[in-house]
């Protein structure tokens, strides 16, 4: 194929999908989503059981991982190994979601029997109504019935698009509907960069005798003691009468100022020190933390109170160490 060649395929691809995002948005089933979000919401009392088969099945998958790690307990059941032992799967208290974009999918009709033999409520995503699936669905969730992309017309492209999407706004307006908060997130995501990125700074700082300070008016040797004994974070946080921070020397500064001729030894730490330390809040999340200081290229930052007291120190390694680097 030649270049303008693709490019027309592609822009003809594009336009049918596209074309097709806007079709479902023009002939949205919102009584019927409404009804399915308000059920899972206020009523559901088990567990939601997603099944489906070939592609389909792969968005039957991602939806039931995605609504389990979002808040609202779910599985998925292969609709052909539900026929041969899996049925047990599902509860008399459980909610089926069945995918199928035409409906007619025969391997999931044991499951459809299934659930009207014992009332088990029944939620199909196809894209006839009047199918197999969609007649005997408590409720229907249809997306258009549209011609695929692929140049035959057989291979799901268009289709997967419109399960897709139907699938991820059930999702978003269950976490909606359940306030789902970022800290839920986490508790559910406590590993890899995902859960890290939620860690509060509160989390992860160190705080009482592992904070480096000192008062002011104290002189560099009493500061270097405090730098030796604390060299994890290569700085020292400068407080005044009030506990207040109100500088900051590092060891960058140490050799900043020797290059300049400065004699340390006969100076106090606040003729030296820097006097706009970089700081974030306790209730911070770890992220913002990371960004602050790959920002400002530092190696730390001191965690303070809202009258500017520091509570803790974060550092760089810190965060490494979490996993958000």
């Amino acid at each position: 194929m030649i270049d303008t060649e693709v490019m027309s395929l592609i822009k003809d691809v594009l336009k049918q999908e596209t074309n097709a995002i806007a079709a479902l948005e023009n002939n949205f089933p919102v009584d019927a989503f409404v009804k399915v979000v308000n059920y899972i919401t206020n009523d559901l009392t088990g567990k939601i059981v997603v099944t489906g088969l070939g592609k389909s099945g792969d968005v039957g998958k991602r939806l039931a991982n995605t609504l389990t790690s979002t808040g609202t307990r779910s599985v998925y059941l292969h609709c052909v190994e539900a026929s041969h032992g899996d049925m047990g799967i599902i509860a008399d208290d459980d909610l089926v979601i069945a995918i199928s974009n035409s409906g007619e999918t025969k391997e999931m009709a044991d499951v459809v029997n299934y659930t009207r033999r014992f009332g088990i409520k029944l939620v199909a995503i196809c894209a006839n109504p009047n199918s197999m699936l969609g007649s005997h669905a408590d409720i229907n969730l249809t997306i258009p019935d549209l011609p695929e992309a692929c140049l035959i017309g057989k291979a799901p492209t268009v289709s997967i698009i419109l399960l897709t999407t139907m699938a991820n706004l059930l999702i978003i307006a269950l976490e909606k509907a359940k306030g789902f908060t970022s800290e839920m997130y986490k508790n559910w995501h406590p590993h890899g960069k995902l859960g890290a990125s939620l860690l509060k700074v509160s989390e992860l700082m160190h705080s009482g005798d592992e904070l480096p300070l000192v008062k002011e008016n104290s002189l560099m040797m009493g500061v270097f003691d405090v730098m030796s004994r604390k060299v994890r974070f290569g700085c020292v946080g400068v407080v005044d009468n009030d506990g207040r921070l109100v500088g900051i020397f590092t060891d960058g500064d140490i050799r900043r100022r020797l290059s300049e001729g400065v004699n340390l030894m006969e100076k106090t730490i606040s003729e030296v020190m820097g006097k706009s330390p970089k700081t974030i809040s306790s209730d911070s999340l770890a992220a913002a933390a990371l960004l602050k200081i790959n920002e400002s290229k530092i190696q730390a930052l001191f965690v303070v109170d809202n009258d500017n007291r520091p509570v803790g120190i974060i550092s760089f390694h810190d965060l490494l160490k979490a996993g958000l680097v």
